[in-house]
């Protein structure tokens, strides 16, 4: 099993050389370094296509968002063997600094939501995996309470529902998550709905429950999780409950960045940057609702991302400030995290994947 991560290359965001490459051990967690792909600019956000028919089956391609002020999305072929990349193509993002990328359902799509231009883009996929250029774009409006970062719209992620048919899109400026029907044939977004968070809130990144019915969104600005009920038949996302990510007795500066649910869908995480660590929720089994079971510290700064690998049993945590990948022991019964002692170093990590 490979482990790729996404770095800033770009003074003074980071001094990364290009995407990492690590063979992870499912055994202790720990990850050992295989390569670097140079060349790769600012590739803070990375994709591996899931595909399982025939054109795309085994993993074989890898997209990286290219944060640039003159946004960029990057097509590399992947080596399943050695887990090395080969860059086949880059296309404009349509956007100022995109900071995530997806596959979409149907693996015929690339999407990504550029954060500085508050747009969205949607690229169909060559059978070779290269990129053509993007076939939709949807430039978001509006602003929200806090001037200094939400005096326009900035979209921060964009992924698939469930059920084929709908595309979601967070808004940290707007305090929305715009939801869009979208066409797997010709990789078109068309407006659907959207539904509001707390003003002020600056929703980040969310993810869905295993059921596929409950919408967990991590809000950046407030240090909070909302629960939304979803109707993947009509589209349709309904707030039902905000809880803290901070513990009630933190009294300092702290912002979220990433939530995942487990394998299992019995439990949510989601990263604190200021109180530098994961906070950890149970999911009530009929309702999806959250309920608080504590934090772990990431043991570093600033932990913008992270990810369960898909065993459940190991969750790494990226420390931008620290230039460090944390692991720690996933309890499954508890959901509570352990501390290993394994600590990697590498320069700026704000994305990590796992390949299966």
């Amino acid at each position: 099993m490979f482990v790729y991560v996404g770095a800033y290359t770009e003074s003074p965001m980071g001094t990364a050389k290009g995407i990492e490459i690590f063979r992870f051990n499912p055994d202790d967690g720990s990850l050992t370094a295989t390569a670097s792909v140079p060349g790769i600019s600012n590739p803070s956000y990375l994709a591996l296509h899931r595909g399982k028919d025939m054109v795309y089956a085994g993993e074989r391609f890898l997209y990286a968002a290219n944060e640039l002020r003159e946004g960029f999305v990057t097509a590399l072929e992947r080596d399943p063997e050695s887990g090395g990349l080969t860059l086949l193509n880059s296309q404009t993002s349509l956007g100022a600094d995109p900071c995530y990328v997806c596959v979409d359902g149907s693996g015929r799509c690339v999407l990504t939501a550029n954060y500085s231009s508050g747009t969205i883009a949607a690229f169909p996929i060559n059978q070779d995996g290269s990129l053509q250029p993007a076939s939709s774009m949807v430039q978001h409006e509006g602003s929200s309470l806090k001037a200094g970062r939400q005096s326009g719209p900035h979209a921060h992620m964009i992924a698939p529902s469930p059920v084929a048919g709908f595309i979601l899109a967070t808004d940290l400026g707007t305090d929305r998550v715009e939801i869009y029907t979208f066409d797997e044939n010709d990789c078109t977004l068309k407006g659907h709905n959207s539904v509001e968070i707390e003003p002020g809130s600056g929703p980040r990144h969310f993810a869905f429950g295993k059921s596929g019915t409950t919408l967990y969104v991590i809000n950046e600005l407030s240090s909070t999780v909302s629960v939304l009920d979803w109707d993947g038949s009509e589209g349709n996302a309904t707030l039902r409950q905000t809880t803290s990510t901070l513990p009630a007795d933190f009294n300092g500066e702290s912002t979220c960045a990433h939530i995942v649910v487990s394998p299992d869908g019995r439990f949510v995480y989601g990263s604190n940057r200021g109180h530098d660590s994961i906070a950890i929720f149970s999911v009530h089994e009929t309702t999806g609702a959250l309920t608080p079971i504590g934090h772990q510290l990431t043991g570093g700064k600033e932990p913008r991302n992270f990810a369960i690998d898909p065993s459940g049993n190991w969750l790494l945590a990226a420390n931008q400030h620290s230039d460090t990948i944390v692991t720690f022991h996933c309890d499954q019964e508890s959901g509570l995290l352990s501390e290993t002692g394994v600590v990697t170093e590498t320069p700026t990590p704000v994305c990590i994947v796992f390949s299966e």
